[in-house]
């Protein structure tokens, strides 16, 4: 049995401001990492800069992509300086900088934490560090982050399984051979307090320490009792920095203690009740600082380590080898409540118990070699790797009675919660999988490149649900076995680029992708009739250009691409559950994108996407409505970001951006839809010596009301106007 009353132990940590005391770093106060690694500095460098250097010499961390100009993809690269001036803290505020991307709220069986859409399609299994699967549920902090990395479209030949839509790659920080010690404190209004430290010190003229560290607390802005507390390490020592053969160990760690919120409810279609008749499908008229939870019963404490090993070694100036291994475990224990009305005649709301105790562990290697060489007259830049992983997860089966009813309009989140919490056994999956590769671009002469990729996977998976207790009576532990069938799948991908100028770009691409047909995420459809399902296929093309401009001062992009899943999983029919492969989902779209210098004053970082996803196929009936020839849920038709920062005079940076996404449906059958919206930011930073800046950042000026994470039962109201003040300095 567990206790239904946790307050007590989450009562110390609400009082809690921060746990620990910290300096930090705002990165954004920092020169660029591409002049890090070649230039000394001996001088102090201005902290407030949030210059967008030189986009031409902006390279993926990831090798099989390269330089962004030559890759035939679309891929969005959000820099560290952006990152900063904007005073991003998590992974989700670092994407709000990125079109054509859409949060998702925790449901269906998916736990709290960074879930997202990218063009239409669920990226919830698709989160790297470095270029290395990260399964957990968790929010993900910045403040060990270089940069963020949008790879968009089918990209399962970068990365295995998943990735319709495409994937999302954090590049961590690393050691250097620079000696600073940089950081930022803040505060602000909804109780916000954070400080971030980054010390970077050489030990020898080959070794390198560098410890990233964050203390973070903040009310969230507009809703009633909800708040994140957080604290996280990163340690990094780097052994041969620039000698032919490095070894760089690291380890993350990150506690949370959240209050988690599902937001309001959307009133149902069926409801009855005269007073909502105007409402029906609709988010539920009501203050958007509500909060439906019990302060006396939810809860969200999350525990995430990742160990890194990395050796490195080139063994001439044309062929390097590399190896990493990394452990990451990512534990959650959380109640959250999800508002529904009590019945289909009322106006009152009951929080359901939802529970998550799980543990996500993930033990990867990757082997890779690159290389450059010639063959005649054709010029090569070749990657071959082998990845060997192993992922297991265990998730608590725990059932407890949903809250006694409260007030539509006048929410009583502290009222008692007496039920007791059952934990009726655990759920264990455990996947294995091995991944060959090989990737080459080949200049055919000055004008014209191919690019080419070819990966296989082998992917098994074992589904344990071990139950403990049966409703009534009791009886002993049972325990059934899916043993699902072993995927082996070949993703590829292949693209023709064409250089008129050495600064610009024309290409046309094309890649495949592939999801199992039973994972880590959708174990609820995990039968033993379904366990033979063949993977999701998907399919992508786009034509895109690609030009620096200015001097190289200016990178200006634009694609036109269509996804295709063309064996989606849907019903045998209206009547029949029985998942079969015969679905088709379609999504058409438009994406531009501008980033870099446009003057030696003035930057900018801005993107547009336009969409059109269709679900062309599928036997899925819900409340008598098919989804055939809808639009996809969560798939806004527009989105659009902007953030440029001006230095009007020496000292003085000004900074604005504007998001704006377009109107778009919580489920494929298009019976609720939430409305559009725009945000504006604003930020003013001032160098008060070379040293120490201060900078103020005010989200949402026009205190707009909107919806940010959205779910098929319930959706999240954005953050309300909000403002920081912080101090940085880096010596």
């Amino acid at each position: 049995m567990r206790s239904s009353n946790p307050s007590g132990v989450k009562a110390a940590a609400k009082t809690a401001v921060l746990r620990v005391s910290l300096a930090g770093a705002a990165a954004a106060l920092l020169a660029p990492a591409a002049l890090a690694e070649t230039a000394e500095l001996d001088e102090p460098t201005s902290v407030s800069s949030v210059t967008v250097e030189a986009p031409g010499a902006e390279r993926s961390a990831d090798p099989k992509i390269g330089k962004l100009l030559d890759a035939p993809q679309s891929i969005t690269i959000v820099p560290q300086e952006v990152i900063e001036a904007r005073g991003a803290t998590t992974l989700r505020d670092v994407l709000r900088n990125v079109p054509g991307i859409s949060m998702q709220a925790g449901e269906g069986g998916v736990p709290n934490g960074d879930n997202l859409t990218i063009r239409g399609f669920s990226a919830r299994t698709d989160m790297f560090v470095d270029g290395v699967r990260d399964v957990g549920g968790y929010t993900r902090d910045s403040f060990n982050l270089e940069s963020v990395e949008v790879i968009k479209g089918p990209a399962s030949a970068y990365v295995g399984r998943g990735s319709t839509g495409g994937s999302i790659n954090q590049v961590s920080k690393t050691p250097t051979l620079d000696r600073f010690v940089a950081g930022t404190v803040g505060g602000g209004s909804s109780a916000y307090a954070r400080a971030t430290v980054d010390a970077n010190l050489p030990v020898s003229d080959t070794v390198a320490l560098r410890l990233n560290a964050m203390a973070y607390s903040a009310d969230a802005p507009g809703r009633d009792e909800v708040y994140a507390r957080r604290w996280g390490v990163a340690p990094t020592i780097a052994f041969g920095l620039e000698t032919a053969t490095r070894l760089t160990a690291g380890w993350l760690h990150l506690e949370q203690d959240n209050m988690p919120d599902y937001g309001i409810p959307w009133v149902p279609e069926t409801n009855t009740n005269p007073t909502l008749a105007a409402w029906r499908g609709k988010p539920a008229p009501v203050d958007p600082s509500n909060f439906y939870g019990l302060v006396n019963r939810d809860y969200e404490d999350v525990r995430t380590d990742v160990g890194t090993v990395k050796i490195e070694r080139d063994v001439s100036d044309a062929v390097s080898l590399s190896n990493t291994l990394r452990y990451i475990r990512t534990h959650r224990d959380s109640v959250v409540s999800s508002p529904r009305f009590a019945s289909a005649s009322s106006a009152d709301v009951v929080a359901e118990f939802k529970h998550r105790d799980q543990t996500d562990e993930i033990l990867i290697n990757q082997t890779l070699l690159t290389a450059r060489f010639a063959t005649g007259a054709l010029d090569h830049k070749a990657v071959a790797g082998l990845e060997l992983s192993r992922e297991d997860s265990k998730n608590h089966f725990l059932s407890g009675p949903n809250s006694s009813p409260t007030n539509l309009y006048n929410p009583d989140f502290r009222r008692p919660y007496t039920g007791t919490i059952v934990d009726n056994g655990i759920n264990k999956v455990r996947g294995d999988s091995v991944s060959l590769y090989a990737f080459d671009t080949v200049a055919l002469n000055e004008h014209w490149e191919v690019a080419a990729g070819l990966r296989w996977d082998r992917y098994e998976l074992t589904y344990n649900p071990v139950q403990a207790l049966s409703v009534t009576p009791q009886q002993p532990n049972t325990s059934v076995d899916f043993n699902r069938k072993t995927d082996e799948m070949v993703s590829w991908k292949a693209g023709l680029i064409y250089k008129p100028t050495s600064n610009g770009s024309v290409y046309f691409g094309y890649g495949t992708s592939f999801n199992p047909g039973i994972d880590f995420v959708n174990l609820a459809s995990a039968t033993p009739t379904n366990t033979t399902l063949d993977p999701e296929e998907s399919r992508s093309y786009e034509l895109g250009t690609k030009w620096e401009l200015l001097d190289k001062s200016l990178l200006v992009t634009a694609a036109l691409f269509r996804t295709e899943k063309t064996n989606a999983r849907t019903p045998t029919s209206a009547f029949d559950s029985t998942v079969i492969l015969e679905g088709e989902q379609r999504v058409d779209g438009f994406e531009i994108g501008v980033s870099g210098q446009l003057t030696e004053t003035l930057s900018v970082f801005a993107g547009y996407t336009w969409m059109d996803g269709t679900i062309v196929k599928s036997n899925t009936v819900t409340n008598l409505i098919p989804e055939q020839g809808k639009t996809l849920s969560n798939t806004p038709e527009n989105t659009f970001n902007v953030w440029a920062t001006w230095e009007p005079v020496q000292k003085v940076q000004l900074g604005a951006g504007a998001q704006y996404v377009g109107a778009r449906f919580a489920n494929n059958t298009n019976t609720r839809e939430v409305p559009e919206y725009w945000t504006f930011d604003a930020m003013a930073a001032y160098d008060v010596t070379d040293d120490v800046s201060v900078r103020v950042n005010v989200y949402n000026l026009a205190d707009e009301r909107y919806f940010d994470n959205v779910g098929g039962g319930h959706l999240a109201p954005g953050a309300a106007r909000s403002a920081v003040l912080s101090l940085g300095f880096r010596f």
